[in-house]
Parts: structure tokens; sequence; C-alpha cells
């Protein structure tokens, strides 16, 4: 039996459907479910989310939220998520030069670094990071 994997944020139901693996970064690391996985909760890091279907992998870029898993049933929450093909890549970059050179004034600047982490995540779900 397949997982059933929905992604919501607060204005909709971003993504719904089955899968055999989802890999995701929490605060704890790199995590994979597979059917049968134990109940987990965690707290999701800016990244790519990989979820692997019969049809190849979709991936998500979210910028935070939780991740939910119980019964085959794994739940995302994420205020902000952008499937792959739904990425402006040029505003994904343009955000990364913008928080690189802001970074490149102030190194401890925290606003900058999560902007950054942002980017790059989008970057790398769209499949254009260098």
């Amino acid at each position: 039996m397949p997982l059933q994997v929905e992604l919501v944020s607060p204005e909709r139901l971003l993504y719904e459907g089955e899968s055999t693996e989802v890999l995701a970064r929490t605060v704890e690391g790199e995590i994979g479910f597979l059917p049968g996985h134990i109940p987990f909760v965690g707290i999701l890091l800016p990244g790519v989310v990989q979820v692997y279907t019969g049809d190849g992998i979709q991936k998500i870029a979210v910028h935070s939220g939780f991740i939910e898993l119980a019964n085959d049933h794994l739940t995302l929450l994420s205020d902000v998520a952008e499937l792959a093909g739904d990425i402006d890549v040029d505003r994904a970059r343009a955000a990364l030069e913008r928080a690189e050179q802001s970074l490149a004034a102030d190194a401890d600047d925290a606003d900058a670094q999560a902007a950054k982490a942002r980017a790059e995540a989008r970057l790398s779900a769209s499949g254009t990071a260098d």
C-alpha cells in the first residue's frame, strides 16, 4: 500500500497523490518515509521535498513547516511551498543574488541567510541549481 501524500498551504491544497517514498529535510536531519513507517511529527527546514510516484519524482520547494506521518498518510504543512513546475527561476535567481549581496555586507544577517536558503531550495527543486 503506498503512502498518501498531501501538501497543504494556508491558501490551498498544493499536492495530493500516492507515493512509494518521500524524502524531506527536517531539524532532525534528512529523513525518508516508506509505507509502513512508524508515526512521525517533525519540523521542516527550507529545502526540497521529493515525492516518488509511479510517474517519477515530484520535487517541492518548502520554506518551512511541519510534516506528520500516521497510518501511511503523510501531511506536509507549509506556509510557503512551490511545485517544481511552478517556480519562477528568474525570480529565484534574483532573490539568491540579493541575499548573497546582503550577506557580503553582513555575514550574520539572519534574514539574508533565510532568504538565501529559500532561493536555493527553489532553484534546487526546479533543477536549475548550480
